[in-house]
This record gives C-alpha cells, sequence and structure tokens, in this order.
C-alpha cells in the first residue's frame, strides 16, 4: 500500500518536472553530465535560465552538482527520473497532448 508520505514525494517530484526546460534539462542529462555552457550549447536558451532552473532541480534532489575544475558538471541524481520524463515525452509525443481531442457529445434524449 502506498503511503501518503510517498504520495507527497510524488508530486514535488512531478512538480519540479512541470516546466518545458526542467524536462528538455533532464532529457539531455540522461545521456550523462552536463556543465551549464554544454546545456545552454545543446537547448539553445540563455545560462541564467538554464542556471535558474538547475537551482530548481537541485532544490527537488532531481539533480546533483560535481565540480569539474572551473566548472559544475550536472548529473540525475537517479536514473529513474530519466526514464519517468522519456516515458512522458513519448506517451505526449504518441498522443499529441497540445491538441486534445474534443469528448464525445453527450447524446440528446
Amino acid at each position: 500500500m502506498t503511503t501518503p508520505e510517498a504520495y507527497e514525494a510524488a508530486g514535488e517530484l512531478l512538480r519540479a518536472l512541470a516546466a518545458p526546460l526542467r524536462i528538455a534539462i533532464v532529457t539531455e542529462l540522461s545521456a550523462g553530465p552536463r556543465c551549464v555552457h554544454e546545456l545552454v550549447d545543446a537547448l539553445g536558451v540563455a545560462q541564467p535560465l538554464v542556471s535558474q532552473h538547475l537551482r530548481v532541480l537541485r532544490g527537488a534532489a532531481v539533480v546533483r552538482g560535481q565540480r569539474r575544475g572551473r566548472e559544475i558538471a550536472y548529473s540525475l541524481t537517479d536514473e529513474h527520473i530519466g526514464r519517468i520524463v522519456a516515458d512522458a515525452v513519448s506517451h505526449a509525443g504518441e498522443n499529441d497532448l497540445s491538441h486534445p481531442t474534443k469528448p464525445p457529445a453527450r447524446p440528446v434524449i
């Protein structure tokens, strides 16, 4: 049986992943550790924006940083997070959630 604490933790994880850029960052980090400049180059967004989203992900224990000389290499704390994101992205692509289908009309009686 799943506990209320587990549901709360799952909700916190999903809230941390609720921004498209954070999903993209997690997808990039699924391939291995990256420094901020590598994420900026791969995602084509400004460095301050990437850093801001990394702070959110770090605060939610989704990513961790390890010093590499003058830079910090970010990686996922758990490979399951990468799979969760990959499955969500795949599912969204299959169902094209950006254009949801209209529910069937109720018959008039």
